[in-house]
């Protein structure tokens, strides 16, 4: 069945062949000008994507926050008033303007806490005999002019009271109503019962004639000289003649 239908496809190609040769003439066969084939390549037109437009993103430009001036108020911080000094001075001994005082232990080391020239000078009072005393005047003083006795037993035996020697002591100047602590340091060697007495205190208003401050102590301890015991000679006995 294949076959038959391939040849009647033949013959029915070559009768269309020679039907239509037949209606031409050709006086010589030529060759056939070989015309340039224009082959018309259908190009394959590209297919546009249209791509999804990009919505830009509007960014809203933020206005600039201006910024707030911080105003600072200064506090007005009041100065408590510096507290009076309580005049007259309690426990001091009134002379004129002049107020003094014998300071307790108790007080003498208060105040040598809180000035290192006092506590240099009261490292002397371990080997030697010290006073104090607390000075101070209502108009205040140009300089201050102290002094002192020192006494004493006599000796270790005999405890009668002699004087050992004599103090001066120049203090700079103070203000009005300025309390000022005065030590009163001699060079006499320390011993039990031996005292620093009889102050005098001289508040100048003149300029000062001398340097100050200055100490000066004058000794006048005589070391009494041991007395000798004399024993009376035992007077000779009688003697009798026979």
């Amino acid at each position: 069945m294949g076959t038959i239908i391939i040849r009647r496809f033949i013959a029915i190609t070559l009768a269309l062949i020679v039907a239509l040769g037949g209606t031409s003439s050709y006086a010589a066969t030529k060759k056939p000008t070989p015309k340039p084939s224009v082959k018309t390549s259908a190009k394959a037109t590209p297919k546009v994507t249209k791509k999804a437009a990009v919505k830009k993103k509007v960014v809203a430009k933020k206005k600039p926050v201006a910024k707030k001036k911080v105003v600072y108020k200064r506090k007005r911080v009041k100065v408590a008033p510096s507290p009076k000094v309580a005049w007259p001075p309690k426990g001091f001994r009134a002379n004129g303007e002049i107020y003094a005082k014998v300071p307790t232990s108790k007080e003498l080391l208060g105040v040598l806490s809180a000035n290192p020239r006092l506590s240099t000078q009261m490292k002397s009072c371990s080997k030697f005999a010290c006073g104090a005393v607390q000075v101070a005047s209502y108009p205040g003083c140009t300089w201050w002019e102290i002094s002192a006795t020192v006494s004493g037993p006599t000796s270790e035996t005999d405890p009668t009271n002699i004087s050992y020697g004599s103090l001066r002591t120049t203090v700079s100047p103070s203000k009005a109503k300025q309390i000022v602590t005065v030590l009163l340091v001699t060079t006499e060697p320390l011993k039990p019962k031996v005292v620093v007495g009889n102050i005098n205190i001289t508040c100048y208003h003149s300029p000062r004639t001398e340097a100050v401050p200055t100490t000066t102590y004058v000794s006048t301890y005589v070391v009494p000289s041991p007395t000798a015991t004399i024993e009376p000679t035992p007077s000779p006995s009688p003697t009798t003649s026979s």
